[in-house]
């Protein structure tokens, strides 16, 4: 199987320090911080990356699902809300909410919600977060 590598550093003290990520296919390189991930700084930060990953598998699961169901040409757009709260000396990501739109010739709303429940549960990156609460705001898109 394949398998993907991403890279990060950290340098200095929390929170004066800053970070870099990369990934692994070049298509991406940012800096993080402290700013960045709990406040309004400049950056990206790991809740993000991990909304961009969850989104993006979602919606080409929940794609090929509906291709699979016999819905041609298939378009869907997934936003994920990734929400980090402070826990005892740490912090923890407890949901995860996935707002989805799609569309597809003869495709209704109720087909629709079914198969993104079904991607919801079986996309490879819903099921790495098996500890964490994903929800779903499933609706076709208006035409």
């Amino acid at each position: 199987m394949t398998a993907r590598t991403s890279t990060a550093a950290w340098r200095g003290p929390v929170p004066g320090g800053e970070g870099s990520v990369k990934l692994g296919s070049g298509a991406f390189e940012g800096r993080y911080s402290f700013a960045s991930r709990f406040e309004d700084g400049a950056g990206t930060n790991p809740e993000e990356l991990l909304g961009a990953a969850h989104a993006a598998c979602f919606s080409m699961a929940l794609s090929l699902f509906l291709t699979n169901a016999g819905f041609s040409s298939p378009e869907v757009r997934t936003s994920a809300n990734v929400e980090i709260v402070r826990s005892g000396d740490g912090f923890q990501i407890p949901t995860i909410t996935l707002v989805t739109r799609g569309k597809a010739a003869g495709l209704d709303e109720a087909t629709f919600i079914a198969h993104a429940e079904t991607a919801r549960r079986d996309c490879p990156v819903s099921k790495a977060l098996a500890g964490v609460e994903i929800t779903l705001d499933a609706k076709l898109a208006q035409t």
